[in-house]
């Protein structure tokens, strides 16, 4: 069996909040509805769609876990350089993200931290 494409769906409050978090951060729309707002992530453009919650709820007829206390992913976005981490940071400070963890050393050669969007969908941001 062959995959053609695999991309992620995320449960939202606000599709106008959700938008210009993730515009603020320069991701690339994927497009908008009153339903959904999408965005490309990096090189090979794996999309996130950011459907309003009760949407979700009602085509699979699964409760959306509550993002500020649960998750079932974390993202990692990958950066190259230490400046590049801090960059991040402070984008995200600057906007309505929450920074879980400052950027720090840890490990062999690791460099990042971990922040959530408005909804509280957690990423990490890694030098490796």
């Amino acid at each position: 069996m062959k995959s053609n494409m695999i991309w992620a769906n995320f449960g939202v409050e606000d599709l106008e909040c959700t938008t210009d978090f993730y515009t603020s951060l320069g991701f690339k729309s994927n497009g908008k509805s009153n339903e959904l707002t999408s965005f490309l992530f990096g090189e090979n453009n794996f999309v996130i769609h950011f459907f309003k919650k009760e949407i979700l709820h009602k085509n699979l007829g699964l409760e959306i876990s509550d993002s500020e206390k649960n998750n079932e992913i974390i993202f990692t976005i990958s950066a190259e350089t230490k400046e590049e981490v801090d960059h991040w940071a402070e984008k995200i400070k600057n906007s309505k993200g929450k920074l879980i963890s400052n950027p720090e050393v840890f490990g062999d050669n690791y460099y990042g931290f971990i922040f959530a969007d408005p909804d509280g969908h957690k990423f990490n941001i890694f030098m490796m």
